[in-house]
């Protein structure tokens, strides 16, 4: 057991609701943070002031409360999760090919070729490349992050590759893509924003110093996974609440769905259900608010099965 552990084991009630509080972040970052996607500051700034409002609009023209495929991909990859009773790399893959047959909202270039190629030839994992650098693995990774909680952490972080190579494999996207998903299961468990900064993030700038907070604010941030983390990591230490720091990230504009979902999921784990305004909740689509906390509470309670990877002989069984 590790020394986080043995100090911070909540309640399973607190860990429920955490973990609704995180799935319900990540979509409300995500509608919030849509409006005002591909935006300037400047251009936020010109038009609505602080953007503060679940109000749909944006370059994809959402109704209020409406969220993109940052939910709908996380939704996804939790529906295949639990059809399984584990991490398979098949069961997801058709999970995101039905994903993207049912034609949603946006998708990114990486995540159409990586479910293209799926489709086409059934590889499980997409070759190594330096360009495929995105945020679209960390975007989704929440699912995973749930169904692992009390893993070893080399199996969590064979989770995160096993979603995220079908369509980025990518040294930078793989860091940060686990990472978060450590620091969403830190702070399920209780672990405070100092203590995230010092498990997680210290550790991920030693090794990739360009994730680095310090210096001058990101904004305008691209879908790049240094440039989204940048901007999200600035956004939780510049700030002492959920809606604070959601208010903030998505206020910086470029990607700002994206950075709104991986911020609200943090967040979300971090200051808990009673943080999160009452006024996102009621215009949040409630069938997605419905959605995730069913969703959250499923994959926290499913027994633990198997991790199906690619580069795996075999099933291997995580936490044995």
């Amino acid at each position: 057991m590790s020394d986080l552990h043995a100090v911070l084991e909540p309640p399973a009630a607190d860990f429920a609701a955490r973990a609704e509080a995180a799935y319900l972040g990540l979509a409300l970052g995500d509608a919030l943070g849509a409006t005002v996607e591909f935006m300037t500051p400047r251009e936020i700034q010109a038009q609505y002031g602080c953007h503060r409002t679940i109000r749909g609009g944006g370059w994809l023209k959402l109704k209020s409360g409406a969220v993109t495929d940052d939910t709908t991909m996380a939704l996804a990859l939790g529906d295949a999760i639990l059809a399984a009773g584990g991490i398979d790399a098949h069961t997801i893959g058709e999970a995101f090919d039905a994903w993207m047959r049912a034609k949603p909202v946006d998708i990114g270039n990486t995540v159409r070729r990586g479910i293209i190629e799926f489709r086409r030839t059934g590889r499980l994992e997409a070759p190594p490349s330096e360009h495929d650098a995105g945020n679209g693995a960390c975007m989704r990774v929440l699912p995973v992050t749930l169904a692992t909680l009390g893993q070893p952490e080399d199996a969590v972080r064979t989770a995160c590759r096993v979603q995220a190579h079908l369509t980025h494999n990518n040294p930078l996207s793989d860091a940060g893509t686990e990472t978060v998903t450590l620091m969403v299961q830190d702070a399920l468990r209780g672990a405070d924003l100092d203590t995230l900064v010092r498990r997680r993030v210290r550790p991920l700038l030693d090794a990739f110093p360009l994730f680095d907070p310090a210096g001058k604010r990101e904004e305008n941030p691209s879908g790049f996974i240094k440039d989204t983390l940048r901007a999200v990591f600035q956004a939780l230490l510049d700030t002492d609440s959920f809606e604070t720091c959601l208010i903030d990230v998505v206020n910086r504009g470029g990607d700002a769905d994206t950075t709104g979902a991986i911020a609200g999921m943090l967040a979300g784990a971090l200051y808990g259900p009673a943080s999160l305004p009452e006024p996102w909740l009621a215009a949040l689509d409630q069938d997605i608010r419905r959605a995730c906390m069913a969703q959250a509470r499923a994959l926290l309670s499913i027994p633990w099965g198997r991790i199906h990877s690619p580069s795996a002989c075999g099933s291997t069984a995580a936490g044995e």
